[in-house]
């Protein structure tokens, strides 16, 4: 009895734990002032963010900048968090509105905007079907060379794994607009991996 009380107990606390470190529990904290929950969601979260803004800056320099940027803003507007979204998803929209900033300032081309008729696509990730340890630079590359607005699609909800609604919600589109940008920028990443020598990707 005593044993089945004891588990029970560290059950509770391990629930207890669970809920102190999560993320919407740091942010809380981090808008009283916790260094180290803001610490802790630094770490957790700051290669997610830096991956996200390099892909769209493709500068190191300037994707690492960019980080301590938005982990900055966290620290100063964590008491804004409304809990609408993920936290991870609150994070990148704060990166994508400072990368875009700073796309601007360099004279890269807007993102289109333009809405386009629907197109649902429930495909696998093209990397997932894939010889992953031949022709995972080569995908990469080709991704490279889609337009700014494909591209960002295929970043966000491939690389990390945004639900066309919370894609939708962080660039500002209708979702039918995500469906069909992903329904191009996969076609023409497959016909750019053909070209690189790959002849079959999931359609």
């Amino acid at each position: 009895m005593q044993n089945v009380i004891a588990l029970n107990a560290a059950g509770q606390q391990g629930i207890i734990t669970a809920r102190a470190t999560s993320d919407e529990m740091l942010l809380e904290n981090i808008a009283g002032g916790d260094r180290t929950a803001m610490h802790t969601l630094y770490a957790r979260h700051n290669v997610r963010v830096y991956r996200f803004v390099l892909r769209m800056l493709r500068d190191t320099s300037a994707a690492e900048d960019l980080v301590s940027q938005v982990f900055l803003d966290v620290w100063r507007t964590a008491s804004q968090f409304e809990g609408r979204s993920q936290v991870s998803t609150w994070l990148l929209s704060i990166a994508r509105f400072k990368a875009l900033t700073a796309l601007r300032q360099r004279k890269y081309e807007d993102i289109d905007q333009d809405d386009v008729m629907e197109i649902a696509d429930q495909a696998d990730t093209p990397e997932a079907s894939l010889d992953r340890s031949r022709t995972s630079a080569i995908l990469r590359a080709c991704v490279a060379k889609l337009s700014p607005a494909h591209r960002e699609i295929v970043n966000l909800v491939y690389y990390h794994e945004k639900s066309v609604e919370e894609v939708a919600g962080l660039i500002g589109i209708p979702a039918s607009t995500v469906k069909t940008r992903m329904f191009y920028a996969r076609k023409q990443l497959a016909d750019l991996l053909k070209t690189a020598g790959i002849d079959s990707i999931a359609a």
